[in-house]
């Protein structure tokens, strides 16, 4: 049966690494860094050291051995329990099968863009399309490396989704603005838009405000252009 509510990123991120083998906070932290599983989840030693705790309150990892190393100090070796698998298994099988409505702010903006002029929109998508272009070429520079010291596939099987998404989201935006820029795309402020001469309304008197008398009409609300679209 998959959870309900799935663990906590960093939870998930421990619990992975102690399933593997016991190991101290240092430990983990240092193996999240060689593979770059910081790129998962936002992680810091101090975030990663109170989830440890955490979980160790909870039962799902616990102490099976401390480690004195010369002068180091002593270390806290952890294990994960069968109520710490059980969790990991659950959480994982839960997010794996699931497919959530997510409100990603892209989505948003793209929605309201038209209340942008067209060129600002354009200038706006091709920065962020230089940055995603960034973006993946850190990705998979980062994926070749991994590649090059024989790392194993199991532990980056994101990267590939990662590449695609963002491949495909570039695509989607070149495409996008290319659009824009040959108005193939009607917008709110075109010359002669029909949106606009089918919404737009008239000043209804002469006590209308000094702006809205300069203009012959005025754009109606989103509410109605809902509406009515």
């Amino acid at each position: 049966m998959t959870a309900k509510c799935p663990l906590a990123p960093h939870a998930i991120l421990v619990l992975g690494l102690v399933a593997e083998r016991p190991m101290h906070p240092y430990e983990m932290f240092q193996t999240t860094i060689e593979r770059e599983e910081d790129r998962l989840t936002k992680i810091r030693p101090g975030t990663l050291y109170h989830t440890v705790d955490r979980l160790a309150v909870d039962g799902l990892i616990e102490v099976v051995e401390v480690r004195k190393e010369g002068n180091r100090p002593q270390r806290t070796v952890y294990a994960i329990t069968d109520t710490g698998r059980a969790a990991l298994a659950a959480s994982l099988e839960a997010i794996l099968e699931r497919h959530p409505v997510e409100y990603p702010e892209l989505y948003l903006a793209l929605s309201e863009a038209h209340s942008l002029p067209r060129q600002r929109v354009v200038e706006l998508l091709e920065r962020r399309i230089d940055a995603m272009r960034a973006d993946r070429e850190r990705v998979e520079a980062a994926a070749a490396a991994a590649h090059a010291r024989g790392a194993v596939e199991m532990f980056y099987l994101d990267v590939g989704c990662r590449l695609a998404t963002l491949q495909t989201q570039i695509d989607w935006l070149v495409d996008l603005v290319r659009r824009l820029r040959h108005n193939d795309i009607e917008w709110i402020d075109d010359p002669g838009s029909r949106w606009l001469s089918k919404h737009a309304t008239t000043p209804e008197s002469p006590s209308s405000s000094p702006s809205d008398a300069s203009s012959p009409t005025k754009i109606s609300s989103t509410a109605q252009k809902v509406q009515n679209s």
